[in-house]
């Protein structure tokens, strides 16, 4: 289940691409699969060491194309070890909301972007997250869990600080904000609740299957209640306040 929109976000044999607190790896093998050199990273080892085993199964079942890379590697999002302009791409899906310093993890990913690269980023959207947070203490007053809510325009305020220059966003995921408010209603830890187990079933079938029917579901509801907001940008050439001086 993809957050970022590929069709919207260019990816280009070749390309070097960061997925920044991979998580899973679910855009990491994607863009594997797409031909990039790919680095995943995120500081869960635990994580990480699947995320190896999936892309060592990927190349042995020739499901990426020949000459593309990956790599899974621990690492800190405030200090990341790469110099500066090492990628193509750089992916943040989901975790930015976590950081307490999530300028400095901007900075970090600018910093390691080359200049005319392109950021994607993602974070639960205001709505139904401020809904969750209402219904249940124990969604994000856990260790490492949410820290804050980002409105859109804030997110985008906060990339523009950083020297980026936003150029599009959208939301997703729909049919996913009911079922966290289920889950929040009954328990964030409480999987056997009727309502949560009979969802939960469905987002599998429509994630397994795809059917017509919840895709266009989905498309219509995804600017009514979309879980996530995405945005992506691009880094100038020049410095943002240097490019708008000199601009005709």
């Amino acid at each position: 289940m993809l957050t970022v929109d590929f069709s919207r976000f260019p990816l280009a044999p070749g390309d070097r691409v960061l997925d920044l607190g991979c998580g899973a790896g679910r855009h990491a093998f994607e863009c594997y699969r797409r031909g990039a050199h790919v680095v995943a990273l995120d500081q869960n080892g635990e994580e990480i060491r699947e995320v190896a085993k999936w892309f060592a199964a990927m190349k042995e079942a020739g499901e990426a194309p020949e000459g593309a890379t990956a790599t899974a590697m621990e690492g800190d999002a405030l200090q990341l070890p790469f110099p500066d302009e090492s990628f193509d791409v750089v992916i943040i899906s989901e975790v930015m909301e976590h950081i307490p310093d999530d300028k400095g993890v901007l900075a970090e990913m600018v910093r390691v972007l080359k200049p005319g690269g392109r950021i994607a980023v993602t974070v639960p959207r205001y709505g139904p997250e401020k809904v969750c947070w209402a219904l249940s203490d124990a969604y994000h007053e856990v260790e490492g869990g949410h820290i804050r809510i980002y409105k859109g325009e804030e997110l985008l305020g906060r990339m523009r600080e950083a020297g980026l220059k936003p150029y599009g966003t959208h939301h997703a995921h729909a049919l996913h904000s009911p079922y966290w408010w289920l889950k929040c209603a009954f328990g964030v830890d409480n999987d056997k609740a009727l309502p949560v187990r009979a969802y939960h079933k469905l987002l599998v079938w429509d994630i397994m299957k795809k059917p017509l029917a919840t895709r266009v579901a989905e498309q219509a509801l995804n600017p009514l209640i979309g879980k996530s907001f995405v945005a992506y940008a691009t880094k100038p050439h020049l410095p943002v306040e240097t490019a708008s001086v000199d601009a005709p």
